[in-house]
């Protein structure tokens, strides 16, 4: 069967198979009895930096990297910053070029996973269901809470705001809704320090008219391919097919096509359930651009030292390798593979990456930075059947050679045995770990 979708001015065309699989993940009609809230903390990082220096809060004051090893990233920026026009993820000098007396602090880690917690307690207090997104929002699952309450969905919304604005002084933005995903829309439509409540009757008319990347799920590469076909708000692809974007998108069309009929139904963790790790991965930017394949195999070699350490302390090893690169005009591209066997073996991670990068990367400019992902993951001590060309001796004595050095490491801190070739490389880092666990985290 053949179906065209046209949509200003431009087609989609396809052929797909007729067929009903048994739906995953969303619901067949609308639920109307669910509350859930999405709290956000507003200008988290700027907030809680102006807790510490309240002079702060007259200045235009920005949360970034430290430049002379490229990281000079604007991580966060309050009101007043944010009038000049300071943009997150922008580079401190272009950031500087708009505000010239923008005051630039470095982040605070301690601080901010400090002022989460506080924020965590308080919500706690309202239910049991709170799931972390980051240091920063959190999902709040008050279904059946109400009438425990005494208060309405929207009520308990504006007592968080309340509370969080008066006990910890920073605010926070509230969505409020049926589902995750339009919750977390609402508390991104007003702010700061506001309640948006989003309902089975109002949604459509609330959330149809925005662009489709303000849906949660709709990343940059969806975005793009969307925008080619012409569909550029949320209410344009509420009217695209289900089969045309599950033939275009897979299982994440279906998805997108339940989610902005308000259909998905994913549930709200608590906080001691554990979500599993889907992948583990490590990035760095370069003291300067790389230029050519050699630059990057040492940078990737120097990289995987960090990712493989981490992966075994996740207890993981993995099946395959995602590749993320950055050019010096800040283009951003992504690959990945999957490989026959598994590994968490910094070398053999090396090896790898840059195999998918030698296989898919197209030289147009050098590289400002570079991130190894490990993916499909496994349990580090699952069986595993080794192939026909493996070497088992030499893969039993490289593990236990990364047993040895992860003892040193932990004993006298990252980097205490490094690989030769990393010594002076002249594009990496310093090689501390730096390592910050996010609650409740999904990825490391």
């Amino acid at each position: 069967m053949a179906v065209q979708l046209k949509n200003a001015g431009k087609v989609f065309h396809t052929h797909y198979a007729h067929r009903r699989e048994k739906r995953v993940g969303y619901d067949a009609h609308i639920n109307h009895e669910r509350v859930i809230l999405h709290s956000d903390c507003n200008s988290f990082y700027a907030s809680v930096e102006e807790l510490y220096d309240p002079d702060l809060r007259r200045v235009p004051l920005a949360v970034a990297g430290d430049p002379e090893t490229r990281h000079g990233i604007i991580l966060a920026k309050n009101q007043w910053a944010k009038m000049y026009g300071v943009a997150t993820g922008e580079a401190v000098w272009e950031a500087k070029q708009k505000c010239a007396n923008l005051v630039v602090v470095p982040p605070h880690y301690d601080w901010y996973m400090q002022m989460s917690r506080l924020c965590r307690r308080i919500y706690s207090d309202y239910t049991d269901r709170v799931e972390p997104m980051g240091m920063d929002e959190c999902f709040l699952d008050l279904t059946g809470c109400e009438r425990y309450l005494g208060k309405s969905g929207r009520e308990a919304a504006d007592e968080i705001r309340t509370r969080v604005r008066e006990e910890l002084g920073i605010t926070v933005s509230v969505g409020v809704s049926f589902n995750k995903v339009f919750a977390k829309l609402g508390s991104d439509l007003k702010k700061p320090d506001a309640t948006t409540e989003i309902t089975p009757d109002n949604f459509r008319e609330r959330i149809w008219g925005l662009p489709t990347d303000s849906m949660l799920g709709v990343g940059r590469a969806t975005y793009k391919k969307l925008r080619s076909a012409g569909v550029v708000t949320l209410g344009q692809l509420a009217a695209v097919p289900e089969e045309l974007l599950e033939a275009k998108f897979g299982k994440i069309g279906l998805w997108l096509w339940a989610a902005v009929r308000g259909l998905e139904r994913g549930e709200v963790a608590t906080g001691e359930e554990s979500l599993p790790i889907k992948s583990v991965g490590h990035s760095s930017n370069a003291l300067r651009d790389l230029e050519n394949d050699a630059e990057v195999w040492s940078f990737m070699l120097w990289i995987s030292q960090e990712l493989a350490y981490r992966m075994r302390k996740c207890g993981k090893k993995a099946y395959g390798i995602m590749v993320s690169v950055r050019e010096n005009d800040l283009s951003w591209y992504t690959y990945q593979k999957k490989f026959g066997s598994a590994t968490s073996n910094d070398a053999v991670i090396a090896e790898k990456a840059f195999e998918v990068f030698r296989e898919k990367h197209k030289w147009r400019c050098p590289l400002r930075s570079v991130g190894i992902h490990g993916i499909y993951l496994d349990e580090l001590d699952a069986p595993e059947q080794l192939t026909v060309s493996e070497d088992g001796e030499k893969r039993e004595r490289l593990e236990r050679l990364d047993r040895t050095l992860d003892e040193l490491n932990d004993a006298f801190g990252f980097g205490t045995v490094t690989r030769a070739a990393c010594i002076r490389n002249p594009c990496a880092p310093g090689m501390e770990l730096r390592e910050l666990v996010m609650p409740n985290a999904r990825y490391m």
